[in-house]
C-alpha cells in the first residue's frame, strides 16, 4: 500500500483511455481518488469508493471550483485531446495549453502540494514530414524536442507551463510531468482496438503499424504505478522534472536494430546500438531516481487469441 494512502488525489481525464487505469490503479493502492472528467464512467467500472464528478475544466473559474470542492493533497492532469489531428489543429493547441493552464492554475492557487501533468513522447518530433534526426538511441528526457504539430506543442507547452510554475513558487510546491509511451489499456490485450484503432497483434504482425511511433508502449496499469511511486517520491527528487514512462522493451517481434532501418531508414544509422527487446525510448531516468521498474510486457500480457472474447473481437472486426 502507498505510503501516500489516504492522500486525497483528483485526477483531470479520469475517464479516459489512461485515466481508467491511473483513477483504479491509485485506489487500489489505497489513494482517495476523485476522478473529474466532462462524462464519468458507467457505474461497476470504477470501485465503489471512487467519486466522480463532471465538470467542464476549459470553462472559467470551473478548475478552481472544483479544486476547491475537494482540497486535494495532489493533482493529476491528464485531461486533453488525446489524439493528434482528431480536431482543428488549433482547437487541439488551444485545448490542451488551456487546460493545462488552468487545472495547474488553480491547484497552484490553493497550494496543492504536488501536482503532475501529462506530457507525450511526440514532443521529440519523430514522424515529421519535413524530416526528423534525434540526437541519438535510445531517446530520452535530453533529447531536444523538436514538435512539428498542435498536439506535441501542446504538451511542450504544458511542460513549460509546470517549470514557469515552479520558477515562480520554488520548492513550496513540487511538481512533475511524464511523458507515457503509445497506451494499451487492459482491455486491448485481450483485442479491444488501440488508440490508432489496430489490435495489438496486428501492430505486432505488421511492424509498418508501429514504425511510426517507433514502436514504443506501455500498459496503462504500469503508468499508474509509476504515479504512485513519483506520488510518494516528490518530496526527495528535484523539483519540476520530466520523465519517459514505458514498457522495458519494444512493440516488436524483431530487435529495433534491424527494424528501424527498414521502416524508418533516415535514422536506421543511429539504432545500432537497440539489441534484443531494447526499445527506443529510455526509463533509466525514472529507474535511477524514483526506483520504478514497468511489470507488464507484450509477451506476457497479450491474450492468444483463440481465448479473446467474441465481444471484442466483433469490435476489432468493426474498427477496421
Amino acid at each position: 500500500m502507498a505510503e501516500l494512502a489516504q492522500t486525497t488525489v483528483l485526477v483531470t481525464g479520469g475517464s479516459g483511455r489512461l485515466g481508467r487505469s491511473v483513477v483504479t490503479g491509485l485506489a487500489e493502492a489505497g489513494y482517495d481518488v476523485v476522478s473529474v472528467d466532462r462524462a464519468p464512467v458507467l457505474d461497476g467500472v470504477f470501485p465503489t469508493q471512487i467519486r466522480q464528478e463532471a465538470a467542464d475544466l476549459l470553462a472559467p473559474g470551473v478548475a478552481l471550483s472544483v479544486l476547491e470542492n475537494h482540497r486535494p493533497d495532489a493533482v493529476i492532469h491528464l485531461a486533453a485531446i488525446a489524439v493528434p489531428f482528431s480536431a482543428p489543429e488549433d482547437v487541439i493547441l488551444q485545448t490542451n495549453s488551456q487546460l493545462a493552464f488552468q487545472v495547474m492554475d488553480a491547484a497552484t492557487t490553493l497550494g496543492v502540494g504536488r501536482i503532475i501533468t501529462a506530457s507525450s513522447p511526440t514532443v521529440l518530433g519523430y514522424g515529421a514530414p519535413a524530416g526528423w534526426m534525434p540526437d541519438a538511441f535510445p531517446l530520452n528526457e535530453q533529447t531536444t524536442p523538436k514538435p512539428w504539430n498542435a498536439y506535441a506543442l501542446s504538451k511542450l507547452l504544458a511542460e513549460q507551463t509546470m517549470r514557469m510554475f515552479a520558477a515562480a513558487q520554488g520548492e513550496r510546491i513540487r511538481y512533475a510531468a511524464f511523458r507515457p509511451c503509445y497506451v494499451i489499456s487492459p482491455e486491448e490485450w485481450a483485442g479491444a482496438p488501440t488508440q490508432q484503432g489496430h489490435t495489438v497483434v496486428e501492430r505486432l504482425d505488421d511492424p509498418a503499424l508501429s514504425a511510426p511511433a517507433i514502436f514504443n508502449y506501455v500498459d496503462a496499469r504500469d503508468v499508474a504505478d509509476f504515479l504512485d511511486v513519483l506520488l510518494q517520491s516528490m518530496d526527495r527528487i528535484p523539483n519540476a522534472e520530466t520523465f519517459f514512462v514505458g514498457a522495458a522493451d519494444a512493440l516488436a517481434r524483431e530487435p529495433l536494430s534491424e527494424l528501424i532501418p527498414r521502416y524508418l531508414p533516415a535514422v536506421g544509422a543511429l539504432a545500432g546500438n537497440l539489441h534484443g527487446t531494447s526499445p527506443a525510448f529510455s526509463i533509466d531516468k525514472a529507474r535511477k531516481l524514483l526506483g520504478w521498474e514497468p511489470k507488464r510486457s507484450w509477451r506476457k500480457e497479450l491474450v492468444p487469441l483463440e481465448l479473446v472474447p467474441p465481444e471484442l473481437a466483433t469490435a476489432s472486426q468493426e474498427a477496421r
